[in-house]
């Protein structure tokens, strides 16, 4: 059955229709990974954006239980140049195809992604509707359009729960939180509670945490002001360490600024130099805003990390507080697993805090 990806520009591109029967109008992304197609499609940073893969063949490998970064996809749609016929992984459950229907997500194949790519580049991210019908009023219905803004509500845990262990007490702040957080967490034997996006200072530190961790998720962090008194609050008393959107958030309510990039970092190839050492990490990036770093001149805020292509902000340390952020993922899900380390700095971040405020109280 035919199915068209259309651009609020204009420009339409015809294909196959597979995964759900359902239109779809989303915020149109692509995503440069060579594999990864479940971890992203479940990512809950691509929360109302339509994913495109760059890379040729996807599905080859089918969909497992194993490997999902949420429990529900809330992506809008999904573009693909090829889709694989039949899977070959001993771990497979579901087809993607399948896997799409099952969720309620439209796909479309026969797609060239590298042109869609390509325009995406140059005139910058857009708005797009998958349509299994595109005629005149196609386009000017999606232009009227006003995607809506609530991505972190529709994406974090509306009530706080536990994945219990005998180690440090870690609340993670879910603005759309990734899975494989947690697992990274759960390897280094932390007790950990997951709060909702719109817990208070109050409630945050009544738990007695050793850390915080704010969570990545999707859309402008400047539609989720609430979260920044929180942060200024709570980084004066414990260690934070804040991923993706919680960068993002970290540099906000430390006075930067952040901005809409032209069409975003995604995929899982990303060079990234730490500025104090030189050391290079491949990284896993999802992300359409980054910090100003213009915007931090005037902040407490020093840059550790710089995306080397081009050279946006990638890493930021409070100068008075144990507070620091990354704008990738070092849960490397899926990804290089360069990066996994800043876990660690977080632990001996917590462990050194937790006695320098010991020695202090004797």
């Amino acid at each position: 059955m035919k199915r068209y990806l259309v651009l609020d520009d204009g420009q339409q591109y015809a294909g196959e229709a597979f995964g759900a029967d359902v239109a779809a109008v989303g915020e149109l992304v692509f995503n440069t990974g060579m594999s990864g197609y479940q971890e992203s499609i479940s990512d809950q940073s691509y929360n109302g954006e339509i994913l495109m893969f760059t890379y040729p063949l996807i599905g080859n490998y089918g969909i497992n239980r194993d490997d999902s970064e949420s429990i529900k996809p809330t992506c809008k749609g999904v573009v693909v140049h090829e889709l694989a016929r039949r899977t070959g992984n001993w771990r497979t459950d579901l087809s993607l195809d399948d896997y799409l229907k099952n969720e309620g997500i439209p796909g479309i194949s026969g797609i060239d992604t590298r042109a869609v790519t390509k325009h995406i580049r140059e005139k910058g991210t857009m708005k797009a509707t998958l349509v299994d019908q595109a005629t005149a009023e196609t386009v000017a219905k999606l232009q009227t359009t006003i995607l809506p803004i609530n991505q972190v509500a529709t994406s974090t845990t509306q009530t706080p729960y536990p994945s219990p262990a005998m180690g440090r007490r870690i609340v993670v702040i879910d603005f759309g939180l990734k899975h494989s957080i947690l697992r990274e967490l759960g390897q280094r034997q932390c007790n950990v509670t997951v709060l909702p996006a719109t817990a208070t200072a109050t409630e945050v530190l009544g738990l007695f945490p050793d850390g915080v961790l704010l969570s990545n998720g999707p859309g402008d962090p400047k539609d989720v002001p609430a979260a920044l008194p929180m942060i200024r609050e709570v980084e004066r008393v414990v260690p934070v360490f804040g991923i993706c959107l919680g960068h993002q958030l970290f540099a906000l309510a430390n006075g930067a600024d952040t901005f809409k990039m032209k069409f975003g970092h995604r995929g899982f190839n990303h060079p990234v130099r730490e500025i104090a050492t030189g050391r290079i990490d491949f990284t896993s990036q999802n992300h359409g805003y980054a910090v100003d770093r213009e915007s931090l001149n005037n902040t407490d805020l020093l840059v550790t990390h710089e995306e080397i292509n081009d050279q946006t902000v990638e890493g930021l340390r409070h100068r008075q507080y144990p507070a620091f952020s990354v704008q990738y993922h070092p849960d490397a899900a899926p990804g290089p697993h360069d990066a996994a380390h800043l876990f660690d700095e977080f632990m001996d971040l917590i462990d050194v805090h937790k006695s320098a405020t010991k020695g202090a109280l004797n």
